[in-house]
């Protein structure tokens, strides 16, 4: 039997994809999570053998979580489910040791088979966005480019970004500046559009 946690602050997707995995023969729902931190106290208490991941959730989210696992306890593999699959978001998962990356869209049996799959030592990505994680390439911003253009988004004036960042406002410019340009776009609201949509912030 494999047990499984499963952790996501929708109670309806939690609970509808709880009933689809307690239709099979070979795997257990051990417990549920609304919350990173939920997650990480229940996978501590129960070890369990995969723990089914939202990307999104209050504290830590599943890729953080899923990075603590990997240290704490090696033997529970993690599978990230999320409406929000950008490149991004899968190669910062993968790079956390996640084993496996679906869409919400996944079927009940789809999910159930990736369980498998992980807790047999195997990974899976879902094909379509693997592809598109390939075609974007890899993010070419710096991590510290990264932190002012999150700083940044809804239009902060730049000394409001140096103070979040514990930066000059000169340093933030040159920052911004840097970022515009490797992302070819025209203003710093455009580059922060194009880093989200990346998944790269």
């Amino acid at each position: 039997m494999i047990r499984v946690i499963l952790a996501d602050d929708e109670h309806l997707i939690r609970e509808a994809l709880v009933a689809l995995l307690e239709l099979t023969d070979d795997i257990e729902v051990a417990g549920q999570a609304a919350s990173g931190d939920e997650a990480l106290a229940l996978a501590r208490k129960l070890t369990p053998d995969v723990a089914v991941l939202d990307l999104q959730m209050p504290g830590p989210s599943g890729t953080e979580v899923a990075a603590v696992l990997a240290k704490e306890l090696p033997g529970c593999a993690c599978v990230i489910v999320t409406s929000h699959g950008l490149p991004g978001h899968l190669k910062q998962a993968l790079a956390r040791g996640v084993r496996g990356f679906v869409p919400k869209t996944v079927t009940g049996a789809g999910l159930a088979q990736v369980i498998r799959t992980v807790a047999a030592g195997g990974r899976y990505v879902d094909p379509a966005l693997a592809a598109d994680a390939i075609a974007a390439g890899d993010s070419p911003l710096t991590p510290r480019e990264a932190d002012v253009l999150t700083a940044a988004d809804g239009g902060a004036p730049v000394e409001e970004i140096a103070a979040r960042v514990n930066l000059s406002p000169g340093t933030v410019r040159n920052y911004l500046s840097s970022a515009i340009g490797k992302l070819h776009a025209a203003t710093r609201h455009e580059a922060v559009r194009i880093a989200r949509e990346r998944g790269w912030i």
